[in-house]
């Protein structure tokens, strides 16, 4: 365990002088290597290898496909069939955010597509119709957590990558638990409206459903493409990932029409930044992981554990907590990275399913998004809303406490994730 605690100390004394994550992980990967005597270039082999990866290829597409989607009109028409279902309602652009989501997170697979994508366009809208620019921020946070549960999912792909398990199966986990945090949010939402007296939208009308809804058609079929294809065994998650990117270019270009050959350049460097980002921090990671094996972390931590409690349900107790303190001060990639190698050999010694443990492990850290002071998703909406940290913090109270009533949902009914996959 001293290992451990070395690495820890390391990784959070560079966070601490302002390190970027990847880097501080990386670096306190090679003090961890130095101390264990291996050469200084295994961890550029280790990263490189760590990253050279078929499924991996899915992120870097899902990405470009939420950029896409985003520029060519995507988002907008999802907003507005959104809006024809659930405006009319008090509260109603509060609604539609969740919704559009909903809606969104099945395509994009991000929850920072997602926060920008729906968050961009009705952050503003929102505020102007005389809701706080607080609860218009928190509502588009909270509701993009849905983007990595609902399928499908980057971080899913990346706990299939490093575990084992998979991802389709997972995908499919994801769907309740998904549409329960939805709902949860929508009634949530509804409840505060209330009380805040927050404005209707336009009267419903089956007519401007069936129009916006003609219009969102091909955004809507989408997920549809994606979810029928990996489950039917057409094509795997990489390769759904790749019709996305392929399905959202001929949306855009040809037939909506609102984004052009110009734009792609653009979108390209967009996307590279942000891929870099997340693979420079998936190899750092992937180093980690591996050394924590090396030197028999996961062991010790299950020794740990298992000295404590073998019953299950406590042992999930135990790692959810310590999972949502990790969520508020390491991002979701790294803190998944990291902690999935360790932490599944304790669930699977007291018969968890894998399964569950990651799509349960997912949502938890998803809560770390939104959760100050490290939440990505938080700092997005407070940039989108011009507000700061702390009031974004005290609007936010009420949806974190649905969320991880919903965690603990799912903790004390497993079938809620594993219903679907049982069924495949």
């Amino acid at each position: 365990m001293d290992m451990l605690y070395i690495f820890l100390g390391a990784l959070f004394g560079f966070l601490l002088i302002g390190v970027p994550v990847a880097f501080s992980l990386g670096l306190a990967a090679l003090i961890m290597m130095n101390l264990q005597g291996f050469a200084n270039d295994v961890l550029v082999q280790k990263m490189v290898g760590g990253i050279d990866s078929f499924p991996l290829l899915a992120v870097p597409f899902f990405m470009l496909a939420g950029e896409i989607m985003n520029s060519g009109g995507i988002a907008r028409r999802i907003i507005d069939f959104s809006n024809s279902l659930v405006g009319h309602v008090t509260g109603g652009l509060g609604l539609v955010n969740i919704v559009a989501s909903m809606f969104f997170g099945g395509i994009s697979g991000s929850s920072v597509a997602d926060t920008a994508a729906i968050g961009g366009l009705l952050i503003p809208a929102m505020t102007e119709d005389g809701y706080d620019a607080e609860f218009s921020a928190a509502v588009t946070a909270s509701s993009s957590t849905m983007g990595i549960v609902i399928p499908p999912s980057i971080p899913m792909i990346l706990f299939g990558l490093i575990s084992g398990v998979s991802v389709v199966k997972m995908f499919m986990g994801g769907i309740i638990p998904g549409i329960l945090i939805g709902l949860s949010l929508l009634v949530l939402t509804y409840v505060i409206s209330k009380r805040r007296h927050y404005p209707k939208g336009e009267a419903f009308s089956l007519k401007r459903v069936f129009t916006t809804g003609r219009e969102a058609i091909w955004a809507i079929f989408l997920p549809v493409i994606i979810i029928g294809g990996i489950v039917s065994g057409k094509f795997t998650p990489t390769e759904a990932a790749v019709i996305a990117v392929v399905y959202a270019l001929v949306v855009s270009l040809v037939i909506y029409k609102e984004m052009t050959v110009k734009d792609l350049p653009r979108i390209l460097i967009e996307t590279g930044k942000t891929t870099g980002i997340v693979m420079f921090v998936a190899g750092s990671a992937m180093v980690v992981a591996w050394l924590l094996t090396v030197v028999q972390i996961p062991q010790s931590i299950a020794t740990t554990v298992l000295g404590i409690t073998r019953n299950p349900l406590l042992v999930l107790l135990i790692v959810n907590f310590f999972l949502l303190l990790v969520g508020m001060v390491m991002d979701l990639t790294p803190a998944l990275l990291i902690l999935a190698p360790v932490l599944l050999p304790v669930a699977l010694e007291v018969g968890i399913n894998p399964i569950f443990f990651g799509v349960m492990m997912v949502i938890n850290l998803g809560i770390g998004l939104v959760t100050p002071p490290v939440g990505t998703i938080l700092y997005i909406a407070c940039g989108i809303a011009k507000i700061n940290l702390e009031q974004i913090t005290k609007a936010m109270l009420p949806f974190l406490a649905t969320q991880v009533a919903v965690l603990i949902l799912i903790i004390l009914f497993p079938q809620l994730v594993l219903w679907i996959p049982s069924l495949m």
